[in-house]
């Protein structure tokens, strides 16, 4: 590699600003009353730092006209939000790693009436004294479940392992090796029982469990029966599973020396309160359901199938309930003003019956193939006149974040050819808002299913920004 002449290593130097010069540019300071002069001072610094490595690289020295715009820049980029809205254009309804559920309009309402000053979150305004956070949606799970009681903290995984600190602590709780899953994360329903301090005693078979061997493992040692949904993958072929009432039933039957029988403890995982098959789905497990048999205690999540703010949800039995709201465990588990908020607007919307009209995951899955059709018809007539070649494709969508694994819902999708896909997404990737799409065949792919109409304007601009496409 041939050397650099230290003489002309040195003029480029002599050509970086100080930083106090940048500093009391007009252009600077008004970025630095705005984001402050500390972050402004920082960037400068670093930017010069880069610059003394490029030149020590053989490279020039940025030109003075060109400071302004390389501050304003990486202040942008300093300056942005890490969490960012994006445009869901995957057709995966629920996409946890979109961040699940987008709320309501009446949600959201709630949340930014709330977010603005103070609220009586624990404090009763009859008695004139504190009150308690947990009694703001308790009424209204309970009269949408027909739960006696109901307690709402932070996920359902809290809420699995609150309800199995309990009641299960160094007690045993009858498990079929076919629900032993793995969720999100990694987390898995046997390390949650050990972190409970509970003892997992696994029945069956993978493929096969019966009612005699939860009868068969029963011993004065039992806590609890429970069933784990299997709410993010499908056994199919050769499977027998007993039915929550069977777990019931066998719980009723066997009395422990004091005198109490085990509980059963259903994790529903995505619990609705909507039946799936209405919408062409396969039957998804109601919350009640689970109520009407009988289970002593029930978790499910907020912000999957109920279309909520992330959430567990826990009904069941008063006096369990009443028990969980003593454990200790509960405080680092609760729930702060703006997801009761967003939880109760939700859930005012079954209430209201309005769920499907309201709530965007149902919105999302009851959206009929000839309305998704029209809309991505527009987008490609739109974008033609742009000279920007694009289809009208059939394609399937999916709910998404452990709910009815391998259930899809016919869509219509916008295809835009590109030679270069993974580039092309990840240009998309950079707009703002970014837009989320998947590839296949060397296409582009926009499902309508899982864009709000709102989002359609940003949509189209960002396509046509790709213009051309290759």
């Amino acid at each position: 590699m041939k050397s650099q002449d230290p003489r002309t290593n040195h003029r480029e130097f002599r050509k970086l600003p100080a930083v106090d010069t940048l500093l009391h540019r007009p252009e600077i300071a008004r970025l630095a009353d705005q984001f402050g002069h500390e972050l402004v001072t920082e960037v400068i610094r670093s930017l010069l730092d880069e610059a003394r490595a490029a030149i020590q690289r053989g490279q020039a020295a940025p030109e003075q006209t060109a400071w302004i715009s390389l501050v304003e820049e990486r202040i942008a980029v300093a300056a942005s939000p890490s969490l960012d809205s994006v445009i869901n254009a995957t057709g995966v309804i629920i996409h946890t790693n979109l961040g699940r559920a987008p709320l309501s309009q009446q949600a959201r309402e709630a949340v930014f009436r709330l977010a603005q000053g103070y609220t009586n979150l624990e404090f009763d305004l009859d008695a004139g004294k504190r009150g308690s956070r947990y009694v703001h949606t308790r009424e209204l799970i309970c009269e949408l479940t027909g739960a006696e009681d109901a307690l709402v903290v932070n996920n359902n995984a809290s809420a699995v392992l609150l309800v199995l600190a309990t009641f299960c602590r160094d007690r045993e709780v009858i498990l079929s090796r076919g629900q032993l899953v793995e969720i999100g994360g990694g987390f898995r329903i046997p390390d949650v029982l050990r972190q409970s301090g509970a003892r997992l005693v696994e029945v069956g078979t993978t493929n096969r469990t019966h009612r005699y061997d939860f009868e068969q493992a029963l011993g004065p040692n039992t806590a609890a029966l429970m069933r784990v949904h299997a709410s993010n993958f499908r056994q199919i072929g050769f499977v027998t599973m007993p039915e929550l009432s069977e777990l019931v039933d066998v719980a009723r039957g066997y009395a422990l020396e004091d005198g109490k029988r085990p509980l059963v403890i259903d994790d529903l995982g995505s619990g609705t309160l909507l039946d799936t098959r209405a919408f062409g789905l396969a039957p998804e497990p109601t919350i009640q359901d689970s109520v009407r048999a009988g289970a002593d205690l029930i978790t499910f999540s907020g912000d999957k199938l109920l279309g909520g703010p992330q959430a567990g949800i826990i009904v069941g039995r008063s006096e369990l309930i009443a028990r969980i709201r003593r454990h200790p465990l509960l405080r680092a588990m609760r729930v702060d003003k703006m997801t009761l908020a967003a939880l109760d607007a939700t859930l005012r919307s079954y209430q209201r019956g309005k769920a499907t009209e309201e709530i965007p995951v149902w919105q999302m899955i009851s959206a009929s193939v000839e309305d998704l059709e029209n809309r991505v018809a527009q987008w490609r007539d739109i974008l033609l006149q742009d000279g920007i070649e694009a289809e009208v494709w059939p394609g399937e969508s999916t709910v998404g974040g452990g709910s009815l694994p391998g259930e899809t819902l016919p869509t219509r999708l916008l295809a835009l050819a590109t030679s270069h896909p993974d580039e092309t997404a990840a240009r998309l990737r950079q707009e703002s808002p970014p837009v989320i799409c998947r590839i296949s065949k060397d296409r582009l792919l926009f499902d309508a299913r899982t864009i709000h109409p709102r989002e359609e304007k940003a949509l189209l601009q960002a396509l046509r920004r790709l213009k051309p496409v290759d």
